[in-house]
């Protein structure tokens, strides 16, 4: 057991002084995260830094792997990782010091460029470097190793967790639940780290190594991956057969079918490279030389799909990366069908490039292009439904309901990239404003709102809703939940589905609240004083007709009952109409807020 002990212990040493600054990040994003969890609701902006470092810790890990294995070709090994550190550097300043600035925009920067980091791993150490096989091979056992790591991971951190339960139980320590967030943390990150080096510790030599091929692996790609590749074909080209005869536009998530099945059928190329020229594998020859041939018309279709969508509304961040995804594709096509002496290498290299350009090219990168196809739309949308007088929005003009959603998304989307500018140019004061406050506070959804507010003259079309939804509920949510309470002696809290009873100096004011039922009930009560809510609060959705959601100022009733003045404050109300309940009303607020004062 001793000797075991050593040897683990030994390995230990060796991976800290091989892989310093993987470990280094592994920790920093483990430990950034448990301050994260420590961190109380509301979170603070301190919680939003934790949060930033976690994430940039996490890239630097496959980052400084991937060049580890460099410098174990090249050496250099001091400049790349200060190349590392500016590049973590960087992407760090790129992303916002505010929480509330932080959309999914940045989530279309960081999932790309964590896929870019585990891409370079893949082929960084190989450039330049011609070996076929030990490519394969290398990239085989990285695959295993993860694959390991993972299990490894799972069990040892679901030990460590039950272990820790069981002592709480067993001997009444009464831990903080937050322990067991903690432990999950540190050895779902900074533990698999650790579990990975140890699989890999002595390095790229070891990792290229040739070695059998693993007959797990054989068995997996010829009787599970393969066949389900056939069946993805089969249904893809029917479909394909059924757009010819009905001659119909392709359905738009079709285009995600056809890049699973090209994704999957190059990962199973891959997989089974080292057997295509053997003679008594041939079957994994055919398929080699017929995959590429049947994606052709695939492309073609896949292309179909995408434009449709783009020029229909325009570019966004994941239609663009859609589209990148599709001309790489073509590439690899293009390439293994034209190219006699091809290396599987181009996959990889190839997907990195593309994404890379996707990234940082000028003009052109994801970003450009949508805020660009976006701001088109906008102005094509304006002009089209004659919405521009002087160059600014009239909001008296007549315009029908889609038109307004339009608009009003186009802002909000154009608002989190930072086009202010553009944006206010548009509308006059005192929109601008209200919507440079909403900007400065991060809260893009209220813009939406407010533009749609000001609207004046809108139509509604019936035939324009979705036959599958009509009826449809309609739900109204209040913007800003700031509450104005000057004035008032007392504040209730009332909760929905239930009959509320306060103590009012002495007497019971009751409220019975319940929406959701045979029949909508909002009944103030008091010394036998019956008030019912839902006439002010019909009035109050006659006053925002239309679908769907409606962003509001404030929705606040105000009534007199007895010697006092009581305003009922929801947060949001729900207009029913589903085919059990046509015009009955609910609330999703969680608590209602009753104020009173003496006459």
């Amino acid at each position: 057991m001793f000797k075991k002990l050593n040897d683990v212990l030994g390995k230990t040493a060796v991976i800290v002084q091989r892989y310093p600054m993987v470990l280094v990040m592994a920790f920093i994003s483990a430990i950034s995260m448990i301050c994260y969890i420590e961190t109380d609701f509301p979170k603070t902006e301190a919680a939003f830094e934790y949060v930033k470092l976690t994430l940039i810790s996490a890239l630097g890990i496959s980052l400084f792997f991937g060049l580890k294995m460099l410098s174990q070709r090249i050496g250099q090994e001091l400049i790349l990782q200060l190349c590392g550190l500016i590049i973590l550097a960087v992407i760090y300043f790129v992303l916002p010091t505010r929480e509330k600035d932080f959309t999914e925009v940045y989530a279309f920067v960081l999932i790309p460029i964590l896929i870019l980091s585990h891409l370079l791993v893949s082929f960084v150490a190989f450039i330049g470097h011609n070996k076929e096989l030990n490519f394969w091979q290398y990239n085989k056992n990285l695959f295993i190793n993860t694959f390991l790591t993972v299990i490894f991971t799972g069990v040892l951190t679901g030990g460590v967790l039950l272990a820790i339960l069981a002592i709480d139980k067993l001997f009444d320590f009464n831990f903080n639940s937050s322990y067991y967030s903690y432990t999950f943390a540190f050895f779902s990150i900074f533990g698999s780290c650790c579990i990975f080096l140890l699989f890999n510790e002595k390095g790229l030599n070891y990792l290229e190594r040739n070695g059998d091929y693993p007959v797990v692996l054989k068995f997996f790609t010829q009787y599970i991956l393969i066949p389900l590749l056939l069946i993805y074909a089969v249904i893809l080209y029917f479909y394909s057969a059924k757009i010819l005869m009905n001659w119909e536009l392709p359905r738009g998530w079709v285009s995600y079918l056809i890049l699973a099945y090209s994704v999957v059928g190059i990962l199973a190329l891959l997989l089974v490279h080292p057997l295509k020229e053997s003679a008594t594998r041939s079957w994994v020859k055919i398929f080699s030389t017929i995959f590429y041939y049947t994606l052709l018309p695939l492309i073609i279709l896949l292309f179909v799909a995408i434009f449709t969508r783009i020029l229909e509304y325009g570019f966004t961040e994941p239609r663009y990366f859609v589209l990148i995804i599709a001309l790489w594709l073509t590439s690899v096509v293009l390439y293994f069908i034209f190219i006699p002496r091809s290396t599987i290498k181009f996959v990889p290299m190839s997907l990195f490039i593309f994404g890379l350009l996707a990234l940082v090219f000028p003009y052109i990168n994801a970003f450009s292009t949508a805020k660009r196809s976006q701001k088109n739309e906008l102005m094509k949308t304006l002009t089209e439904n004659n919405l521009l007088q002087n160059g600014t929005i009239n909001f008296n003009t007549k315009v029908d309901i889609k038109v307004v959603i339009d608009v009003s998304d186009k802002f909000e989307f154009l608002a989190k990239r930072h086009e202010e500018q553009f944006l206010q140019s548009l509308v006059k004061s005192p929109l601008q404003k209200r919507l440079a406050t909403h900007i400065e506070k991060g809260a893009f959804y209220n813009i939406s709102g407010s533009l749609r507010d000001e609207f004046k003259n809108i139509t509604y079309d019936n035939s324009s809703i979705n036959p599958e939804s009509t009826p449809q509920n309609r739900t109204l949510t209040v913007r800003n939940n700031n509450i104005n309470i000057t004035g008032y002696q007392y504040l209730f809290k009332a909760y929905n589905y239930r009959q509320n009873s306060f103590n009012l100096e002495g007497k019971t004011l009751e409220f019975d609240l319940d929406g959701n039922h045979s029949q909508s009930k909002f009944t103030l009560v008091y010394e036998g004083e019956k008030i019912d809510l839902l006439p002010e609060i019909t009035e109050i959705f006659k006053r925002y007709p239309g679908v769907g959601e409606t962003n509001v100022s404030s929705l606040d009733i105000t009534r007199k009952i007895g010697d006092y003045e009581i305003k009922v404050i929801f947060d949001n109300l729900v207009q029913l109409n589903t085919q059990e309940k046509k015009n009955e009303f609910s609330t999703n607020s969680e608590s209602i807020l009753i104020l009173v004062k003496k006459n």
